[in-house]
């Protein structure tokens, strides 16, 4: 990986562990970890084709899959990959940098970005991010990302990362559970058009 992403460069040693127990403890717990995979369930027909990028330890991805999706779940991160692989077999989990994405897969009908990705990605790699997971969603396909508004990346900077993506704003909201979008907003959940090709 040429530039490293910001989850391992501005992150402190054991990070992705602790990460790792983190959900599995809010899982044991209950918790309702299912809030982002509802929302592109809502979006996409049974049986699509899903790419979680960023997938993290594999909570969105595994929910996806349990609702009948088709998943491939990508991190840069080996100890979530391990993490998923190890909690939620059924989705095919691969180490993989977003910036270098290059899948050998048909096209997706969904990418979905979740758990402040964008915020973690290298600084000034994130129009990349976005054009590399535009070439694997269909013509007509969605990019769904979810970020916290109080990071490194802003949503102006990001808004003109769409555009030169090539990509089209459809909605934004303030939350997975699609609270309307407004200037008093922490958080942004934005879904993008893939243009037909």
């Amino acid at each position: 990986m040429a530039d490293r992403p910001r989850w391992f460069t501005e992150t402190k040693d054991g990070h992705s562990q602790w990460y790792v127990r983190r959900f599995r403890k809010l899982a044991a717990d209950g918790a309702d970890l299912a809030g982002e995979a509802r929302l592109i369930d809502a979006l996409i027909a049974p049986g699509s084709r899903v790419l979680d990028a960023g997938c993290g330890p594999g909570r969105v991805g595994a929910e996806l899959h349990a609702r009948g999706h088709i998943v491939v779940g990508v991190d840069a991160d080996e100890v979530l990959i391990s993490a998923a692989n190890e909690d939620h077999p059924g989705p095919a989990w691969q180490v993989a940098d977003l910036t270098e994405l290059d899948l050998d897969e048909d096209p997706f009908d969904v990418a979905v970005v979740a758990g402040n990705v964008m915020v973690f990605l290298a600084a000034g790699t994130e129009q990349d991010v976005l054009e590399r997971l535009s070439s694997h969603v269909r013509s007509g396909g969605r990019i769904v990302l979810g970020f916290a508004l109080d990071r490194s990346y802003a949503l102006e900077a990001f808004d003109r990362d769409v555009a030169g993506a090539g990509l089209v704003v459809e909605q934004r909201f303030a939350t997975w559970d699609l609270e309307p979008f407004g200037d008093e907003a922490d958080f942004a959940v934005t879904v993008l058009r893939v243009p037909e090709r």
